[in-house]
């Protein structure tokens, strides 16, 4: 049996959605026939975090893969978010995590060690085989450093798998990543956790929401690395249509608490700003089917534009759900308006406002699209059609 090790300086568990994306990739690349082993930081966690026992229970995954801890050295807990000292705990962390790795792993014989890591598969350039080396891009950094980097890492692995068609584009012609050994692969949702769902009136009166509300969601955080993801420009076209709700499941509470007051200072009541927090990663189905609209706001910068591929767009799909969502290059082959999605430009207050307002008088239209995108996430994006695609991949590398 082929061995993979997917290599990541993660938390495990982790709030962030990562996590789940890592944890479902493995479980599909074992599905898939591979010996799979998951290796992941010994480092510090959230209380909420540390509660958890079980990383195969929360994320709802099969016990076919292994889960190896290394130790680092982890100082985040001794400075604020954000901050030079977070910076400087990061970096430490980062080398103390590496160091521990080329002291273990090149002892360890694999087919495929496979990363998200530039600096982890940087190093690890030096002690394995070109071939046997896969990087799953998620971001096109900026920055000098990042810049170098990455160029490093697509050149010294044998096959670079990324997020998204534009990215796998900018890869190889500014990253100079071999264009016949990098694909573009999306991410995608785990079957068997949207096969059985209840409709919208059982998912409401199981939560506690009023059967008659119509209520537009969003799921996933609020910010990502200080950026903002969008979800003001919701509040405020949400806030423009009559009677509308809106829900928020996820997201920092500080986050959560200025948006609030944003809501209330447009004169809306309050019991119309629904924020649930964070949620076991089982519990998202539920709150989706919940929802009438799901939102993804997305603005034009260029890591949303072109570079990111969200999990939520895919659980939205799988829910069945009417989504809305900004009108941007990263997922414009995934979503076809008026068939799957509404899509709008991005930042547009009144045009989101329009949209929404229009599948709330429609619920024909609702239950098109989101039918349609269901059957299309269904057919064509979950991780084990992911896993196959990506293995075979890395498969012809070998020969």
């Amino acid at each position: 049996m082929p061995r993979l090790h997917y290599i990541s300086l993660m938390r495990l568990p982790t709030e962030r959605a990562h996590g789940l994306q890592i944890m479902q990739n493995c479980e599909a690349f074992a599905d898939a026939g591979y010996d799979v082993t998951l290796w992941v930081s010994r480092r510090w966690n959230t209380p909420d975090m540390r509660r958890i026992t079980d990383p195969y229970a929360y994320y709802g995954v099969e016990r076919n893969f292994r889960i190896r801890r290394l130790p680092c050295l982890d100082l985040f807990p001794l400075f604020p978010a954000e901050s030079a000292g977070a910076r400087f705990a990061f970096y430490l962390l980062s080398l103390s995590y590496a160091l521990m790795m080329l002291l273990v792993l090149p002892f360890i014989r694999a087919d495929i060690f496979y990363s998200r890591d530039e600096s982890l598969l940087a190093l690890l350039s030096w002690v394995k085989p070109k071939r046997s080396l896969a990087y799953e891009a998620h971001l096109f950094p900026s920055s000098g450093r990042g810049t170098a980097l990455q160029r490093t890492v697509c050149q010294g692995v044998g096959s670079v798998v990324a997020i998204t068609p534009q990215l796998r584009d900018d890869l190889n012609e500014k990253r100079q990543a071999a264009p016949d050994r990098t694909i573009a692969a999306h991410d995608g949702i785990r079957r068997a956790r949207f096969e059985t769902l209840p409709n919208t009136i059982e998912a409401r009166r199981s939560l506690g929401w009023d059967d008659d509300a119509f209520i537009v969601g969003y799921v996933g955080s609020l910010k990502m690395i200080g950026l903002d993801k969008g979800v003001g420009t919701l509040l405020n076209a949400v806030a423009a249509v009559q009677g509308a709700q809106l829900a928020l499941v996820g997201g920092q509470s500080a986050d959560a608490r200025a948006l609030k007051r944003q809501w209330t200072e447009l004169g809306l009541a309050e019991e119309r700003f629904i924020y649930v927090g964070r949620v076991p990663p089982g519990d998202v189905p539920l709150y989706l089917r919940a929802f009438d609209v799901c939102a993804m706001p997305h603005p034009a910068t260029a890591q949303f534009a072109r570079y990111t591929s969200p999990l939520k767009l895919f659980e939205y799909m799988a829910a069945a759900g009417a989504i809305v969502a900004s009108d941007l290059p990263g997922w414009s082959d995934v979503l076809q308006h008026g068939e799957t999605a509404l899509l709008v430009p991005p930042d547009s207050v009144a045009a989101w406002s329009a949209a929404i307002g229009a599948l709330k008088r429609d619920a024909r239209l609702r239950r098109k699209l989101g039918d349609n995108a269901r059957e299309q996430v269904m057919t064509n994006y979950t991780w084990t059609v992911r896993a196959k695609r990506i293995l075979a991949h890395l498969e012809a590398g070998f020969a």
